[in-house]
């Protein structure tokens, strides 16, 4: 699967990209019709509470890309947030496949 990680507004640290590519790859493999990932770590100016937004766009074949969005006080928390948004809708597009 080929994720891209994006930083905006910021320098990602390795350790946080270790950590987003983990994260993917582990829903990658519960998740088999995922192709693709793009994840976007953006820091919200100014810098405050509630600050750090993480997006993450999935592309499944023959349906549209899903996505999801969430802002938190970590990047790994945003990243946490989003993946579990995004597990609804990879169970549909799993159970579609089976039909």
């Amino acid at each position: 699967m080929d994720v891209t990680i994006k930083a905006i507004h910021f320098d990602i640290t390795e350790k946080l990209t270790a950590f987003v590519n983990k994260k993917i790859d582990k829903l990658g493999r519960r998740n088999e019709c995922i192709m693709g990932a793009e994840v976007s770590l953006r820091l919200i100016k100014p810098e405050t509470a509630m600050n750090k937004e993480a997006s993450v766009t999935l592309a499944v074949p023959g349906k549209p890309d899903l996505f999801a969005s969430k802002t938190a006080d970590t990047f790994e928390e945003a990243v946490d947030l989003c993946l579990e948004a995004l597990e609804k809708p990879l169970e549909k597009v799993k159970d579609a496949s089976r039909i």
